[in-house]
């Protein structure tokens, strides 16, 4: 037996059994109905009184709304609202493509095909080799200028997460010819943009647009790198000797607080349990995350997690050391 298996016991069947029967892994139809509901009626709400907002005030409004279609289209296409794969899909299109103008299904193979199976592994997990590799310590990449102004460039590149999806969406559909999807996030343009370019003045529209991107950009970047980044990072046969549970746990990280910390992060702060668990709902997690908490002291395994600027702190030195 080696020693990360000694360290992490193939036991995971003994942890699922307990949320199982603790009931925190059914789907959660009602719950993410009113959700998906609240959403979207808080937009014919904003958008039925759009000449009344301050463009600035606006822009931080629709950037929750934005951030809330984010974390909807990412539970359903994990499948926590309803069972049915192709139903989610179908449901996910009014948040993904036509809120956000994204590809559902650019998500679902870069995000619940790669990343979940293959997470912080080197070649597979798309996350980390961003930058020319600047997460995989043992492929640091060939460009002079990205190993010199690493932290830089990662600092910077916050403030275009979004616009970085739209565009990987785009190609993503493009190439792989669904052409049905790329409409329906081109859609995006007259629905959501078209309204406040025509209704406010062009000034407004455009502190409204330049808000939400970066607002929207920062928020998302800053929740999705406490995920795995600065977390361990293994190659391809590493993984294959690993279990679930082990993949899981060392390449991912926790963040300490209550509700707020959960609403804030989308969930996302739960990443240990989303990893383990990836079908529990969001609303399950922080009740997750205290049994899992508890399984780990019992049975003597390491459990990482931090508070949020602690992660951060985590994170750039990991790109210094790089």
């Amino acid at each position: 037996m080696s020693q990360s298996a000694a360290i992490y016991p193939d036991i995971f069947d003994e942890l699922k059994a307990q949320v199982r029967e603790a009931g925190l892994l059914k789907r959660v139809p009602i719950r993410g109905s009113i959700e998906m509901a609240g959403v979207i009626i808080a937009f014919i709400v904003v958008y039925s009184t759009l000449t009344l907002w301050n463009p600035f005030l606006l822009g931080l409004v629709m950037s929750v709304l934005f951030t809330r279609a984010v974390f909807i289209s990412h539970d359903i296409l994990h499948t926590q609202y309803f069972k049915n794969k192709k139903l989610s899909f179908k449901l996910s299109y009014p948040f993904s493509a036509i809120i956000l103008s994204n590809s559902s299904s650019w998500w679902d193979f870069k995000h619940n095909v790669n990343h979940h199976h293959f997470c912080n592994t080197i070649t597979k997990d798309e996350d980390i080799m961003a930058l020319d590799g600047a997460f995989t310590p043992n492929n640091r990449g060939n460009s002079p200028f990205i190993k010199k102004y690493k932290r830089l460039i990662f600092w910077g590149a916050m403030f275009f997460m979004y616009p970085a999806f739209i565009a990987q969406s785009y190609s993503f559909a493009l190439k792989n010819k669904n052409y049905g999807e790329f409409f329906l996030m081109l859609l995006h343009w007259p629905i959501i943009w078209g309204p406040i370019f025509y209704f406010l003045p062009f000034a407004d529209a455009i502190t409204t647009f330049i808000t939400l991107n970066i607002v929207l950009s920062v928020w998302l970047a800053y929740g999705f790198i406490t995920n795995h980044l600065g977390c361990e990072v293994f190659t391809v046969e590493e993984v294959e000797d690993m279990s679930w549970m082990e993949l899981q746990m060392r390449t991912s990280r926790s963040l300490k607080g209550g509700a707020l910390v959960h609403w804030f992060y989308g969930g996302l702060n739960t990443q240990i349990e989303h990893h383990l668990f990836p079908k529990a709902p969001r609303f399950n997690l922080l009740k997750v995350r205290d049994m899992t908490r508890e399984f780990a002291k019992k049975h003597n395994i390491a459990y990482f997690e931090t508070t949020p600027l602690e992660a951060y702190v985590q994170i750039n030195r990991a790109l210094e050391n790089y």
